[in-house]
């Protein structure tokens, strides 16, 4: 039986087991830098970034889903799933689509626009999936992402010149 709950500042050994997983499957398991102290702070401190559901199968671990609230400009607040991951072993048992359907209800409950997420090319599985479920792939956007020193390049002060 599967079941769905919210994490809690005790799963934060889990979270960060379940992501570690999500990198090996993803073919990045050098990227993983998160720590679980920066989950504990990020998730379950005053100002969380983050929220986190725990799918169970008879009492197991079987997967996650990590998601946060963004802003539309165009159609206003909406929610970005960052993350949603079943391990192997439960794969095929709907534990995805119920991980789908929690965060989908936040979204509706919040009255967001948008729920949105990425995937990786290559990953021909979970873009059927998705498919299947009524997500479209959005054919012309690219995602830009700046990390470490190109951040902090750009937000140094720089000198205008007349």
């Amino acid at each position: 039986m599967t079941s769905i709950r919210p994490a809690t500042a005790a799963d934060i050994p889990l979270m960060h087991t379940l992501v570690r997983a999500l990198a090996e499957y993803e073919r990045e398991p050098h990227s993983v830098e998160i720590t679980e102290e920066q989950l504990l702070r990020d998730g379950f401190g005053p100002n969380p970034y983050y929220e986190c559901l725990i799918a169970e199968e008879d009492g197991k671990a079987a997967g996650f889903a990590l998601y946060f609230p963004i802003y539309s400009t165009w159609q206003g607040p909406s929610l970005h799933l960052e993350d949603l991951f079943v391990l192997p072993e439960f794969r095929g048992k709907g534990i995805g689509k119920a991980l789908l359907n929690h965060v989908a209800a936040a979204a509706v409950k919040r009255g967001c626009a948008r729920l949105q997420w990425d995937v990786l090319e290559w990953n021909h599985p979970a873009i059927h999936f998705y498919q299947s479920i009524g997500a479209t792939m959005l054919p012309d956007w690219r995602r830009m992402r700046m990390t470490g020193d190109a951040i902090k390049t750009l937000a140094a002060p720089s000198e205008v010149t007349a």
